[in-house]
């Protein structure tokens, strides 16, 4: 399943920052970028995206205008949205909730903390898949749908030198994961570094959350490979 996104950013550097994010995110794919309310609504309409990211602040409106008038249009399927913007009042965030915002980044953020939203909202779209071949849902359905849309808990304080961001990534990666993985196999998943991946497994094995496995090839000596603690 390829996600495909539509950028909606006024200022074009950041926009290209954007699309470079999420281009390193496994599934994923930009379909366009565009600068206003008119030309996302128009983008929308003509390509049908199935995520925005969506900036608040545009030239001629809102990027809440864009939810608003896409919730207006019948037939086709609104796509969902994360929001990305500078703007931190709470009113903001209560209206993309209301609007069916999936998502919300504060500027400024970096790739792991747009890829953390990103993974978590491609692992809900697989368990909807999964379960739409399924007659009926029971609560654990439900429960399991709910909690697909948010990213993994990993400790809120970290060991210094590490990232809460960047521990949600790589632990989200290995629960998608069809099996083991090495550290340069979770670096790919992922967009960061072999060493960054190797350091951050590592301080995860320690909290118990991923477990590590050892592989012996021909040569004896093993390779590490992780998978999630369950």
């Amino acid at each position: 399943m390829v996600i495909r996104t539509l950028v909606v950013e006024d200022d074009f550097r950041v926009s290209r920052i954007h699309c470079d994010y999420v281009s390193r995110v496994r599934d994923f794919e930009v379909i366009g970028q565009t600068a206003t309310v008119a030309d996302a609504l128009t983008a929308v309409r003509t390509f049908h995206p199935d995520l925005l990211l969506l900036d608040i602040f545009l030239p001629d409106g809102s990027g809440l205008d864009v939810l608003r008038q896409l919730s207006g249009d019948e037939g086709g399927d609104r796509p969902d949205a994360i929001m990305i913007t500078a703007d931190r009042d709470i009113t903001s965030v209560r209206v993309a909730m209301k609007l069916g915002a999936v998502g919300y980044l504060v500027k400024p953020f970096g790739a792991p903390d747009l890829a953390e939203r990103l993974t978590a909202y491609r692992e809900l779209q697989h368990r909807m898949d999964a379960l739409g071949t399924v007659p009926e849902t029971d609560q654990a359905d439900v429960d399991a749908l709910f909690s697909a849309a948010r990213p993994p808990a990993v400790p809120r304080i970290p060991a210094k030198g590490h990232s809460a961001p960047t521990l949600t990534l790589l632990h989200q990666a290995l629960r998608n994961a069809h099996g083991p993985v090495s550290a340069a196999e979770a670096a790919e998943l992922t967009g960061v570094s072999r060493a960054t991946a190797q350091r951050y497994l590592s301080y995860l094995v320690k909290e118990g959350m991923v477990r590590l496995e050892l592989r012996y090839g021909a040569t004896g000596r093993p390779e590490h490979r992780y998978r999630i603690a369950h």
